[in-house]
């Protein structure tokens, strides 16, 4: 298959560099295979063109923060420890590379809205994942039970993913991961006086 080649991986990682440093409008093929080192052609090897690049690339790197997070949560007891990893882990593996947050922050979002459509459904399992912590919580008395999950999951990743936005808009001058137990706080007592 061709993502087990390693030029698949090297085009996608590429892909991260130019989208981010030239935005994705004035993202070439031929800048990407420059930056791959592979010629132009190459690309089309793996990729029809440039939007499936960019949905190939957010499925690569989505799939790598799921697998990621699941290790993470994987040990620990509660629901409330596995969001607080979850949240620790979206926002380290963002930190860690600040091309791909400015690409799934700023970059995915000026798609067209069928490139978003593609996108909102790679977003799919990583939802899975915050509903399956939710229900959880739910199930061992840690959450409401009039916890609605749905509405729950929106408002978390809703935080998360502006808490990355205002980040990488500011220009990546702190540090987010240390954030991410005021976040956790946040996410787990609301605005009460708890």
């Amino acid at each position: 298959m061709k993502k087990n080649k390693p030029k698949y991986k090297q085009i996608i990682d590429a892909a991260v560099i130019v989208i981010a440093e030239n935005g994705y409008h004035q993202a070439q093929v031929s800048k990407i295979a420059r930056q791959a080192g592979v010629a132009d052609g190459t690309i089309y090897l793996y990729f029809k063109n440039k939007e499936d690049i960019l949905i190939s690339l957010f499925q690569e790197k989505m799939g790598n923060f799921v697998e990621k997070i699941e290790e993470k949560i994987a040990g620990k007891d509660t629901a409330a420890e596995k969001l607080l990893m979850m949240v620790e882990t979206h926002f380290h593996m963002l930190s860690e590379d600040k091309h791909l947050a400015i690409v799934t922050q700023l970059e995915l979002r000026q798609s067209n809205k069928d490139l978003r459509l593609k996108i909102n459904d790679v977003l799919k399992g990583y939802l899975k994942l915050v509903d399956s912590i939710l229900i959880e919580g739910k199930e061992s008395g840690e959450f409401s039970e009039n916890l609605d999950v749905r509405l729950a999951r929106q408002m978390i990743f809703g935080t998360m993913d502006e808490t990355v936005t205002s980040w990488v808009m500011n220009e990546q001058k702190y540090n987010l991961t240390a954030l991410a137990g005021s976040v956790h706080r946040l996410l787990l007592n609301g605005c009460g006086k708890g």
